[in-house]
């Protein structure tokens, strides 16, 4: 029994059944945003709870200013100050101004790794292992004494580069001040009149920050942006290459007249049916995990100021990387080659995706078994890549044994892998519905592992107060509308014309209904209203604790790399980082 059985090309051209599949359309598409305008509404007020209930946190009282006109004879810092002082007199709390710190980055780092080798060396009980050969020929020495010696080089070559910091200014500075509202109208208020001076955004959270940003110049940024868009586009153009190949598996007759001397194994029935079952959808799983870090390294030189603006980043260019080559790539791969000329024109696009989408159903229900089912199952609940890293990677870091740092959810990995399925459920509720058994099971596995990932083992290392919510609407949208289009040229294909014509308002009021939530819900996702941020300041006015919080929030967003250091060979505070977490 074959699967197109249980699809919709199984139903005969013209049945009144298909009439069937157009109510479960409309019916499905009314459930899909009810519950979407539900948990939209109910994400938002989450949203406002957790800004009533949370303490004062710094990136609330403070923005991040950049384009700023040093006066003559005045440094940063001073201009900053001046402008501040006089048009927020009442509300300027104080200021930090960035330094070009991309040379001291470097220089900690390696002094922090040196002070982990050392306070290594100092806990072995063997005197013997404390003895290190210097270089790769060089003869052994006391390595407390040889890394001692190394780290104080280092902190004496940080001291000074510290020292020469001075005049070193970024045209950018964080500035607090005294009231959640008063940061609020510095960022959506321009300062002055020149529109490309003074520009205000809000600032992250201290620990969020991505300093080395700051070391880039405005042209230097404006041309990695450009340099983006190329790779990005490369790196997608490129990946067609593996599903090329994935695609060519799944037709063993093409196999054949590309290898003819298999022709004989091809034939054998366990063969043909691991190649054309699991093996494409393992193979193009083993190419799209080498993606994630390149979306990231992307997202990284894009001139985003904060690590969480990088991931918002790396998850949204991940995910339409994800939808337009593991599922239009797959679906098209085996029609657009011989149909060029109906993807230049609109009106048969619906067709040509009514042709190419239930064709590969059975190669999407393969797909969510190894990419879904075993790799939830190995990545997630075993981590076995992370842990095989972490033992080759032990010996080289100099980390101590004991030493271990809890990993933070990778939005920009996990998110648009659960936005396809999303994408393929959806898609195919009305072509193959036998997928969506397999999606059930693998949603109710990611449930019980992800929860038991975000309460045992992630640590999330910024707030993200649901802001990744709007990426997930906007997809189910997507895979709606892509569903509204794939239905139109179904029931063309299957010669009834008037289900098809009445099926055109059901994308034109689901497009309606999102402007909709993004008009009612959007913007409390970009920043708190006023009444919000009065009443937290009302009640910042009566708690005691406001002045110590004023004293921290004044060197909060100094960069790390600039704080005082001390000298570790005298102490013994060797499990101490060289620098403040």
């Amino acid at each position: 029994m074959s699967l197109d059985t249980f699809s919709i090309s199984n139903v005969d051209d013209g049945s009144n059944w298909l009439w069937v599949h157009f109510c479960a359309a409309y019916v499905f598409s009314a459930a899909v945003c009810y519950l979407l305008y539900d948990e939209y509404s109910y994400i938002s007020s989450r949203r406002i709870a957790h800004f009533y209930s949370s303490k004062p946190q710094p990136n609330q009282f403070t923005v991040l200013v950049r384009g700023i006109p040093v006066l003559s004879g005045s440094s940063g810092s001073e201009t900053v100050d001046k402008f501040f002082t006089e048009y927020y007199s009442s509300t300027y709390l104080s200021h930090s101004v960035v330094r070009r710190t991309s040379k001291l980055q470097h220089l900690t780092s390696d002094a922090d790794k040196v002070h982990r080798t050392l306070a290594r060396l100092k806990s072995e009980k063997d005197p013997q292992k404390r003895f290190q050969r210097d270089g790769l020929f060089g003869r052994k020495v006391d390595g407390l004494d040889h890394y001692g010696k190394k780290l104080d080089d280092l902190e004496d070559t940080v001291r000074l580069e510290q020292s020469s910091l001075a005049g070193k200014e970024v045209s950018a500075a964080f500035v607090s001040f005294k009231s959640r509202l008063a940061a609020a109208i510095a960022v959506h208020i321009q300062q002055g009149t020149n529109p490309t001076e003074w520009v205000t955004e809000g600032a992250p959270e201290p620990q969020d920050v991505h300093w080395p940003f700051f070391s880039s110049s405005f042209i230097k940024r404006w041309v990695s942006k450009l340099v983006v868009v190329v790779a990005y586009a490369a790196v997608t153009i490129l990946f067609l290459i593996p599903v090329a190949i994935v695609q060519g598996l799944t037709n063993l007759e093409q196999l054949e007249t590309w290898f003819p001397f298999l022709t004989s194994i091809l034939n054998l029935t366990v063969v043909s049916e691991v190649i054309t079952g699991y093996l494409p959808s393992l193979i193009l799983q083993l190419f799209l995990s080498l993606v994630p870090p390149i979306m990231i390294l992307l997202s990284s030189m894009e001139g985003y100021i904060s690590f969480s603006q990088i991931q918002k980043g790396a998850c949204m260019k991940m995910l339409w990387f994800t939808i337009w080559n593991i599922f239009f790539a797959n679906v098209l791969s085996g029609t657009a080659l011989s149909q060029v000329e109906s993807l230049l024109e609109p009106k048969k696009i619906p067709g040509l995706l009514a042709d190419g989408v239930p064709a590969q159903a059975s190669f999407f229900i393969a797909y969510v078994v190894t990419s879904g089912w075993t790799s939830t199952v190995s990545s997630e609940l075993f981590r076995l890549k992370p842990l095989i890293f972490s033992l080759i990677k032990r010996p080289f870091s100099g980390k101590d044994s004991d030493e271990f740092e809890a990993p933070s959810i990778p939005y920009h990995k996990e998110i648009p892998k659960i936005l396809l399925f999303g994408v393929l459920g959806i898609t195919y509720f009305l072509l193959a519905p036998l997928i969506l058994p397999f999606l059930l099971v693998y949603c109710c596995m990611g449930y019980l592992i992800f929860r038991n990932q975000l309460l045992n083992v992630y640590a999330p290392k910024y707030e993200t107060g649901g802001k990744l919510w709007p990426i997930v609407h906007n997809s189910t949208i997507f895979s709606l509308v892509l569903m509204h289009i794939i239905a139109i040229g179904i029931f063309g294909i299957k010669t009834l014309p008037l289900a098809a014509s009445l099926m055109i308002p059901l994308p034109i009021l689901t497009l309606l209904f999102n402007e909709y939530c993004r008009k009612r819900f959007l913007p409390i996702f970009k920043s708190y209203p006023v009444e919000c941020l009065v009443k937290k300041d009302i009640e910042d006015q009566s708690d005691p604790s406001m002045d110590a919080f004023y004293d921290k929030l004044r060197t909060a967003y100094e960069d790390p790399v600039l704080m005082p250091i001390q000298r570790r060979r005298s102490t013994d505070g060797y499990n101490s980082p060289l620098l403040p977490r």
